[in-house]
């Protein structure tokens, strides 16, 4: 037995030496000549990492290329500006560095509603910092603001980096009345209300313009003068009202945090017509449909009716009676001939008042549509 575990060592450590010495051959062998072919079925034997010579040399994986490749990192992304004035400019700064290891180029800063970006210069070297400046005009509305810009660059991680600025839009200005104001068309002065203009913080302000649609509506101020409150009384150019009876009255003020006040005002028109339009669905060349309309003064005066007429000839009066403050009428309207193949026709109807005053009523018609 003992002979036999003889044998087996002896085998194994021959085999061990002829292994041993073909590396050292192959290892020897002179530059310039070939190496000594491998018993078939042996794998050609490879140093580990090396490249093929007929193989190309890897690329960088994106991982890597990135690595290489420029960074822009920022010192923040949110900037919020808290509690802000409607109206009010507010600025702030992003400031950034590059700290990758090649140089990075910004391509644009995508704004959005309200905000602006600027930046001095598009290139930066490694390790060097820039700032993006930001320029938010807040809207007039209370409420919460979110707004996102993009920094879009050749970064490769992030080639579309996000910022956000945030704030409160909370009033520190209020006014009245809140829903405007309305006049009267009449020729005598009237009382109207006043505009009262406060400051909620407590911050004093001074009134620096005034000026209304059409000129129409004027106050007397100082622009010298500051305090939290400010009572205007307007003062009325009644010729100049009828010719712009709607509008708004716009005063710039120097708060800090609410540099605009913009109030509605319109008129009560001298007289109303109900409806205010007449409209004819399913109408039949030449069969006649009727309608009424009421023409009322807003003001209880008595006046007379001059006149009626139609544009097109398609309106007629068929009776006119008077009633209280105005007068009702029965009118014929009859539709043309839609000879070309026409889905629709139109009119104006004329009211002349003694005294000047014409009052138009569109007419719209929509023939019948037959299968």
């Amino acid at each position: 037995m003992k002979s036999h575990y003889i044998i087996v060592l002896a085998v194994i450590m021959d085999v061990f030496f002829l292994l041993f010495t073909g590396c050292q051959e192959q290892a020897k062998t002179p530059k310039g000549q070939l190496a000594p072919a491998l018993p078939l079925g042996m794998a050609k034997p490879t140093v580990a990492g090396a490249a093929s010579a007929t193989e190309p040399a890897p690329s960088l994986s994106k991982g890597a290329e990135a690595k290489a490749g420029p960074t822009i990192t920022f010192e923040k992304a949110v900037h919020d500006f808290g509690e802000i004035g409607p109206g009010s400019k507010k600025t702030c700064e992003f400031k950034f560095t590059n700290t990758g290891k090649s140089q990075l180029e910004i391509k644009k800063v995508q704004g959005c509603c309200g905000v602006t970006a600027k930046l001095d210069k598009i290139q930066y070297a490694p390790n060097e910092s820039g700032t993006i400046n930001v320029e938010y005009n807040a809207s007039t509305v209370a409420g919460i603001m979110s707004r996102q810009l993009y920094v879009l660059s050749n970064d490769k991680t992030t080639p579309r980096a996000p910022l956000t600025i945030k704030a409160k839009i909370v009033p520190k200005i209020s006014y009245e009345p809140q829903r405007g104001l309305r006049f009267l068309l009449k020729d005598e002065q009237s009382n109207y209300p006043d505009v009262t203009i406060t400051s909620l913080d407590g911050k004093s302000f001074a009134i620096k313009n005034f000026k209304s649609t059409g000129n129409c509506i004027a106050v007397d101020y100082d622009p010298n003068e500051e305090a939290t409150k400010f009572v205007l009384h307007p003062k009325v150019d009644m010729e100049k009202l009828r010719v712009t009876p709607n509008g708004v009255i716009s005063i710039s003020l120097t708060h800090p945090e609410g540099n605009s006040v913009t109030i509605p005002f319109s008129t009560l028109p001298r007289f109303q017509i109900t409806p205010p339009q007449l409209i004819a669905f399913n109408a039949e060349p030449g069969k006649p449909i009727i309608r009424k309309i009421w023409v009322l003064n807003n003001y209880s005066e008595n006046f007379e009716v001059e006149s009626t007429s139609s544009e097109n000839g398609i309106i007629k009066v068929q009776s006119q009676e008077p009633i209280k403050d105005g007068y009702q009428f029965m009118l014929e309207i009859i539709p043309p001939a839609n000879n070309e193949g026409e889905t629709r026709f139109n009119d104006i109807f004329y009211v002349n008042t003694k005294g000047g005053e014409k009052l138009e009523i569109n007419c719209r018609g929509f023939y019948l549509r037959r299968r």
